[in-house]
């Protein structure tokens, strides 16, 4: 199964196809072609016309660069570091070189361009490839998984505290179905205590997911009812460990819960192209309030989805005046 070490985020040579490399290539060439633009203008008013030549130039030979580097993307992480650098400089050079022949060859451009250009590109290349290299050892995997280790420590006592309630309930009342929860929840703290820097199959969550609200089942009974819908998403798919597990604990916690006839939790997963969904909604009180334990455990999923994605993946909240709604999109990826 696929682990964090392995994830975009800790590879020294940028991920072109992931959306928050493309956002800060662009705007980190851009910034840079700004800077240039300054340096070599006569006033500060006539910035911003020289700003918009150097970016007529810049923005087609950029947005080439980086559609081309993300075709490329697995054949320059097999080469070495440094030759997957030279290699990423080269391809930059190369069309850079080649904008300038076709500006030239329509009169845009004189002779001396050419070289300028060529160095230019080399220059905000090399600086955005030191960035990546320098983030991508502040985002080390060891510093990343330690760094999923202390969210998930933050999310488990919730989830083991609720889950044992839920089994306690049931010792004097019911023992038969409490040794039965106990065998479940023995499942559970298993699950619970997987290595957060490995992803999980997403059967596996699910079963996660639905072993929990067993575990509350027995304890709220008829109050609390379940309609999953799951279509066209692989049951391999992986994705991080205890993603869906708090988000059901949110909705039975604060809204099946509170609400004395309790309700209906919705979980739904589809794939939406390259992305998988994720969505689970709940009724709550009419207020519609939501307490700060339901914040901080999006806060922890929302920053786990950052460390494992960058800016692929995001958490989206609708709350209206008697149902809360939790949406989230993972890229799709292969095992």
């Amino acid at each position: 199964m696929a682990s964090i070490r392995h994830f975009p985020a800790t590879h020294p040579l940028p991920d072109w196809r992931n959306v928050g490399v493309v956002l800060r290539t662009l705007l980190g060439v851009n910034a840079l072609a700004a800077l240039a633009a300054l340096l070599l203008s006569n006033s500060l008013s006539a910035w911003p016309g020289l700003f918009m030549d150097v970016a007529s130039f810049v923005e087609p030979v950029l947005l080439q660069a980086v559609g081309l580097l993300a075709l490329l993307r697995d054949l320059l992480w097999r080469l070495p570091l440094r030759a997957g650098q030279a290699a990423v400089l080269g391809i930059v050079a190369l069309l850079a070189l080649l904008a300038s022949i076709y500006a030239q060859s329509l009169g845009l451009a004189d002779a001396g361009m050419i070289g300028r250009a060529v160095l230019l590109s080399l220059g905000a290349s090399g600086l955005m490839l030191i960035y990546f290299e320098l983030r991508s050892r502040a985002f080390s995997p060891v510093l990343a998984e330690a760094r999923l280790a202390a969210l998930n420590a933050r999310i488990r006592p919730h989830f083991l505290f609720n889950s044992l309630n839920a089994v306690l309930s049931l010792v004097r009342a019911r023992p038969q179905q409490a040794e039965m929860a106990l065998e479940a929840l023995s499942d559970l703290f298993r699950a619970a205590m997987r290595d957060p820097g490995e992803l999980v199959r997403l059967a596996d969550e699910i079963e996660l997911g639905k072993q929990y609200l067993a575990l509350e089942g027995l304890r709220l009974g008829e109050r609390l009812a379940v309609d999953w819908q799951i279509e066209g998403i692989s049951p391999e798919q992986p994705i991080p460990p205890l993603i869906l597990q708090p988000l059901l604990e949110n909705a039975v916690g604060h809204g099946i819960e509170p609400l004395p006839e309790g309700g209906v939790i919705r979980v739904e997963m589809t794939r939406q192209r390259e992305y998988l969904r994720i969505a689970i909604d709940n009724p709550v009180l009419a207020q519609g309030a939501v307490v700060s334990g339901n914040r901080i455990a999006l806060a922890n999923i929302r920053e786990r989805l950052s460390l494992y994605y960058d800016l692929a993946a995001r958490l989206e909240i609708k709350e209206s005046a008697d149902h809360y709604h939790v949406e989230i999109l993972l890229p799709c990826q292969a095992r």
